[in-house]
């Protein structure tokens, strides 16, 4: 503990009033608006609070969108992962990396990340799951009857089956449906006495629907209820149903460091290393990790291999691609670079180049290592995706107080049939866990921005549980409870209460600080020294978007 010094205070510049710059999602050309301000220095705690009121990084370009105003809304989004269990597509995911890995198999047909809308899908196999787990014995003559009542329907039915004719006949769909088939729903020839492995048998009873089976379940559940309290009640003894067998569905972990055998095609490492300051691991791969995020460009954004310019460090956030990155992302280095040309005298071509190059890896964030955080520290790491010795993917994250940011991602095209999008959150997701194992106060993950108005982003909403974040009173509000509204209205305010109110919001601009002259000070002495008083609408803006905690911790740059 005593070898950890407190880091310095965070020190920025806000960018007075809104941008507008076009959308890219909907492409309008000024649709799309912001606040903005560069971040020379943040602490950890500063940029936490940050994210918990809608800001968010690019770079050491901090912004937040205009929500009411911005033509498709950003709403920040965290998953809880302590709680997070993988749907049937995250799982498909898993297990055809696996399968890459054990024996080389290569999925075929769709190579891009699998759709997340499976989750009416999941559900019903949900129920399958627990009706095959239930294994009720009991020997209650009410159940023994009401099996025989059920069997009696099965026969009933199978002797109507049988009456419909002798060798061929025709079923309409419902019939076709009771039976399983999964043929065209219009009519069509079903023989009696089908060949083995061809079509449904007919001298069995029809399959059962997942409904029926249901209410028998719940009828079963009942009924044994009932005996249980009148057995309880004459002091008899009490059958109860057993417990689910032990067979529970594979957690998160189970599904990804699955044994391998011996002799497996391929060996996958993945490794964090620090970026920002770099670490000697970061400096020894950076040039392997560019070159992958170099054929990224080439290959998914047809950039030429020889263009330097701002599009080479366009990335994938929250391990997929996201327009309005790119679009603040290009607003934030032209911004960087005219200031670095005005105030530093700097020449245009060296922003463009060695600048460049910084921004693409660099943080404002502190490193921190306090003896209750996590074992690699606070600040900004990539996590490297290593294939049989050599990089083929890198996510960008940053490692916070209560939570794991994802940033970007990139990774080499040739190795987009492993869905790396998909999998790289489903890993972050477990690295979160593991974190959380020794600083419990880290257990969530943001994914950045879910816009509902853009139907390709809603697939962060499938990593439940979530919740989206209030725009007014930056509250937390579960996402089932957001999805009614924000299909009415592209923005909406969460907080159901009319009279919540934004419980950070600056209320004493005066003990806001500000650094001026090399010396910071409060903004009430700090303003007593100006003659300009149209100045304090900027600041006032800043203190109202940042809340009181930041505006009292961070510095507020001064000319």
């Amino acid at each position: 503990m005593a070898s950890w010094s407190a880091p310095s205070p965070s020190l920025v510049e806000y960018f007075e009033g809104q941008t507008s710059f076009q959308c890219g999602y909907c492409k309008n050309k000024l649709g799309s608006r912001s606040y903005g301000m560069w971040a020379h220095s943040m602490t950890v705690q500063d940029y936490q609070d940050l994210i918990d009121r809608g800001w968010r990084r690019s770079g050491k370009y901090v912004y937040k969108p205009v929500m009411d105003q911005t033509c498709c809304p950003q709403y920040t989004i965290r998953c809880h992962p302590l709680q997070f269990q993988p749907s049937k597509s995250h799982k498909k995911v898993l297990k055809k990396m696996l399968k890459f890995l054990a024996k080389g198999e290569i999925s075929k047909g769709n190579c891009e990340d699998e759709p997340m809308d499976s989750t009416v899908e999941d559900a019903v196999d949900g129920d399958f799951a627990l009706i095959n787990k239930l294994d009720i014995k009991c020997d209650l003559k009410t159940l023994s009857d009401l099996k025989g009542s059920i069997e009696s329907e099965e026969k009933e039915k199978e002797k109507s089956i049988k009456k419909e004719g002798s060798k061929e006949f025709i079923h309409p769909q419902s019939i076709e449906e009771k039976l399983g088939s999964g043929e065209p729903s219009h009519p069509i020839k079903v023989h009696i006495g089908p060949k083995p492995g061809k079509g449904a048998d007919l001298s069995k009873p029809p399959c059962r629907k997942a409904r029926e089976m249901r209410k028998e379940r719940q009828r079963l559940k009942r009924m044994q209820q009932a005996s249980a309290a009148a057995s309880e009640a004459q002091g008899q003894p009490v059958c109860l149903l057993p417990k689910a067998k032990s067979n529970q569905p594979k957690s998160l972990e189970d599904l990804i460091f699955q044994s391998l055998p011996e002799n497996a095609s391929h060996k996958l490492e993945v490794r964090v290393v620090r970026s920002s300051p770099p670490s000697p691991q970061f400096r020894a791969t950076f040039q392997e990790s560019y070159q992958v995020y170099k054929r990224y460009q080439m290959v998914v954004h047809k950039d030429p291999p020889d263009k330097p310019t701002v599009s080479q460090v366009r990335l994938v956030p929250a391990s997929f691609e996201d327009p309005e990155f790119n679009s603040s992302f290009n607003q934030s280095f032209s911004l960087y670079t005219k200031y670095q040309v005005a105030i530093h005298q700097e020449a245009p071509e060296i922003c463009e180049k060695s600048e460049f190059t910084r921004f693409l890896c660099s943080s404002p964030l502190e490193a921190e290592h306090p003896a209750d955080g996590p074992e690699c520290g606070y600040g900004s790491f990539h996590q490297q995706y290593w294939l049989d010795g050599k990089i083929i993917a890198v996510g960008v994250l940053d490692i916070l107080p209560y939570c794991v940011s994802s940033v970007y991602l990139y990774y080499d095209p040739d190795y987009s049939f492993l869905s790396l999008g998909v999998y790289s959150a489903l890993r972050e997701i477990a690295f979160t866990r593991q974190l959380h194992e020794k600083t419990s106060q880290l257990s969530y993950y943001y994914m950045g921005f879910y816009i509902h108005s853009c139907p390709k982003m809603r697939y962060k909403g499938q990593y439940r549980p979530s919740d989206l974040l209030c725009p007014e009173t930056y509250v937390w509000v579960p996402i089932e409870q957001c999805l009614p509204s924000l299909d009415n209205s592209k923005y909406c305010r969460f907080n159901q209460d009319p009279e919540a109110e934004d419980e950070g919001r600056s209320k004493e601009l005066d003990r806001l600080r500000v650094f001026h002259r090399r010396s910071a000070m409060p903004y009430g002495v700090y303003k007593n020294h100006q003659e300009d008083p149209s100045e304090e609408a900027g600041v006032l803006e800043y203190a109202n978007l940042v809340g009181q905690k930041c505006s009292e911790r961070m510095l507020l740059f001064r000319h």
